[in-house]
């Protein structure tokens, strides 16, 4: 997909950056402008993955237009991996082994870090993971190099149960992808439905590529369960729903914070998701929030920003801007040297775009349990639940 022309007017940082960079000073005498590349390892046919290289796109401008790194510019390279753990780590390889290069961010494929986790590590280069699974940043003494920004399953999970319990739900039904991720987010939800006693009477897998939901999704509806729980990709948890609405299942739809995608339902899938909820973070919504701290109000800048620039709004977003604030608050301090920039990053402390995010040397996952809240589809579009 080609991104549009960048824009020319001055768009406002996030006050994370603003805060980050603040009192920053460059090298005297440099009288040029020092360009520090980031690397970005992403699937070009995903249409997740589209949305964080307009966000890395558009946020990068607003870095450089906010002149907080004096006279460094951050200059955003993007390699396609198309979903191929292997063309993944050429990508990835080639970003380290490039001196100009001060930090990389990978996009929904899981595999893909996981399987260059290694090399990351080996050749020192930041990584910032945007994908799914635990295993991103999980044994964390195999990725010193590597951090994640993202809803966590068990995270993502407990925020689910919480809403199943108090809503009295006697049991699920989960559908879930055959994948690091899926059985990952399976595994933390069968713990966290142990703890209210809600009975999982169906769990089915599917490959994350599988275009035809019929027969998995009529096992997992025949006994009417209370709630079908899809832990899935959008495009795949889109389609659960409409497969469930045709086999004739009424009951509550939950999808987790990996459905997520955009602010808008597509149009022939409306009825189907009409009242189903998704554990995410309110940036999907951030229109129905009150801008009450500074934080919100940046939130909401970003939501306005995004939309001017590319006509719609997806709710992941947000994670790539993240990415892009914090190494861009660690290229205002140290400039492109990786190894100050993965100390700066592995204690990062800040309110994101997409919500509040803590990094240490015991947890490179660093979203926060708290930016997860419920939202609800209503009239084709997801609004917050409350």
């Amino acid at each position: 997909m080609r991104l549009p022309r960048p824009a020319t007017a001055f768009v406002m940082a996030s006050t994370v950056l603003l805060a980050g960079l603040a009192g920053c000073t460059t090298d005297e005498g440099n009288s040029g402008s020092e360009v520090i590349v980031i690397g970005a390892d992403l699937n070009n046919s995903s249409a997740v993955d589209v949305a964080y290289s307009r966000a890395l796109q558009l946020r990068v401008e607003q870095i450089n237009a906010s002149g907080k790194l004096g006279n460094r510019k951050l200059l955003l390279r993007t390699q396609d991996n198309r979903a191929d753990a292997t063309a993944s780590l050429r990508n990835i390889s080639g970003f380290a082994d490039d001196p100009n290069v001060a930090a990389v961010v990978t996009g929904s494929c899981d595999q893909c870090i996981v399987g260059a986790a290694k090399t990351i590590n080996d050749k020192k280069i930041p990584t910032i993971g945007l994908a799914a699974a635990s295993e991103v940043t999980e044994p964390i003494a195999e990725r010193q190099y590597v951090f994640k920004l993202g809803p966590n399953s068990p995270d993502s999970a407990a925020a689910m149960v919480a809403e199943l319990s108090r809503t009295r739900a006697a049991n699920v039904a989960v559908l879930h992808t055959d994948d690091l991720y899926g059985r990952g987010g399976n595994r933390a939800l069968e713990n966290e439905l142990s703890k209210v006693n809600i009975e999982p009477i169906s769990t089915r897998s599917v490959r994350p590529t599988a275009t035809d939901l019929t027969q998995v999704v009529g096992e997992l509806t025949a006994e009417n369960p209370a709630a079908l729980v899809v832990l899935s990709t959008p495009d795949q948890a889109i389609l659960a729903a409409t497969t469930a609405k045709a086999v004739g299942y009424t009951g509550k739809i939950y999808f987790d914070a990996a459905a997520a995608s955009d602010l808008f339902v597509p149009q022939a899938a409306v009825a189907a998701v009409n009242n189903a909820t998704l554990v995410f973070t309110q940036t999907l919504a951030i229109d129905d929030v009150i801008a009450t701290t500074p934080a919100k109000a940046t939130r909401k800048q970003w939501f306005r920003d995004y939309i001017s620039r590319y006509g719609s709004y997806s709710g992941v977003a947000a994670f790539a801007a993240d990415a892009a604030d914090l190494i861009g608050t660690a290229v205002a301090r140290v400039g492109g040297d990786r190894a100050q920039i993965r100390a700066i990053l592995e204690t990062s402390q800040v309110d994101g775009v997409s919500g509040p995010i803590r990094l240490t040397p015991a947890n490179h996952s660093g979203l926060m349990p708290q930016a997860l809240t419920l939202l609800v589809a209503r009239s084709g579009r997801w609004r917050l639940a409350s």
